[in-house]
């Protein structure tokens, strides 16, 4: 294909995924509120249209003014899980009735193929470390049941019209775009690897909660995979996609994982960032807090099978790009 439409192209994924669609020579076509985006991500004279998923007319002049897009990759969508506990009916605004007018727009321009940017946090919670995509859902904040419903919503979809979705469900982005181009927007994230962060900044104990977990070192496991490997794994499923969902197959919704297949527990993760910051941490053990469990990592057979892709970068590879990506973009926040 030579076009795809990119919603949410100006956020921390869909950028990074139009960058790696870019270097494979697909035109990325990017709409973004600039709600959380950054109009800095959609430089190098890539086609941008600022305006909401729910816009029908601009998504109309999108496609008039593009008739060639060959798919809509679905990543605009509110994300913070607190946020979502505090605004439920905001997140299934944005996320679910904003998504289905969207569909309403792609159904009339004849846009047939989409990939949606799931989540692996429609998972129900577990004992098993690793989950595949026949592991049973149940998700467990509102913006994970936001993704959870839109992926019954596009399955419905399917069925009733004669298009087909690749939901691709994913656990925990880290690093940036290699070349630096673009990366996470928020300097101090809240996330385990802005822990890390905060800690050898500020010279502050990191704290690891649970260290007697069924796992390789007894800390928690999470599937952290480099965001340009999850941008990868987009360009595979959009690349590939007549032949992961045939035009003719009676099942056009296919859901597959992406993740590394091992995940790191949290031990192996403040290695990884001791190795790229050349420091020991000041690091403490405690019982685990109310709510922690012991995490989770994708069986990731499917994308190896259908989608030829497998991660290539290790932790320490987005630890890395983390920190050079973060000081580049406070230089630029400070500049501007």
């Amino acid at each position: 294909m030579n076009k795809v439409l990119i919603t949410g192209g100006a956020g921390y994924i869909g950028s990074t995924v139009a960058s790696a669609l870019a270097d494979q020579g697909v035109v990325p076509v990017v709409l973004d509120d600039l709600s959380t985006g950054r109009r800095e991500f959609v430089g190098d004279g890539r086609a941008f249209y600022e305006g909401d998923i729910a816009d029908g007319a601009l998504v109309d002049r999108v496609f008039a003014d593009h008739p060639d897009i060959g798919a809509t990759l679905h990543c605009a969508a509110k994300i913070v899980v607190p946020d979502s506990v505090a605004e439920p009916l905001r997140y299934y605004r944005e996320n679910v009735a904003k998504t289905v007018d969207l569909l309403d727009s792609l159904q009339r321009n004849r846009c047939r193929r989409v990939v949606f940017s799931s989540s692996a946090s429609i998972y129900a919670p577990t004992d098993a470390v690793r989950v595949d995509e026949s592991s049973s859902v149940g998700a467990a904040s509102p913006y994970a049941r936001t993704k959870q419903m839109m992926e019954q919503v596009l399955q419905d979809w399917t069925v009733a019209a004669p298009v087909r979705v690749i939901a691709l469900r994913y656990f925990n982005p880290i690093g940036a775009d290699p070349r630096l181009r673009t990366g996470l927007q928020n300097p101090q994230p809240s996330h385990a690897l802005g822990k890390l962060i905060e800690a050898h900044t500020q010279g502050t104990p990191l704290t690891i909660t649970g260290v007697d977990w069924a796992t390789r070192d007894g800390s928690g496991i999470r599937d952290y995979i480099h965001v340009w490997d999850l941008a990868e794994a987009h360009v595979a499923a959009l690349t590939r996609f007549d032949d992961v969902v045939e035009p003719t197959a009676d099942d056009r919704y296919r859901v597959i994982n992406i993740g590394t297949g091992t995940g790191t527990t949290v031990r192996e993760l403040v290695a990884a960032f001791e190795e790229a910051v050349g420091e020991t941490l000041d690091v403490r053990e405690a019982a685990p807090r109310p709510g922690d469990v012991i995490g989770c990592c994708a069986g990731n057979d499917t994308a190896r099978r259908l989608l030829g892709w497998k991660a290539q970068l290790s932790i320490a590879d987005g630890v890395r790009d983390a920190l050079a990506w973060r000081e580049k973009w406070a230089a630029h926040l400070t500049a501007s």
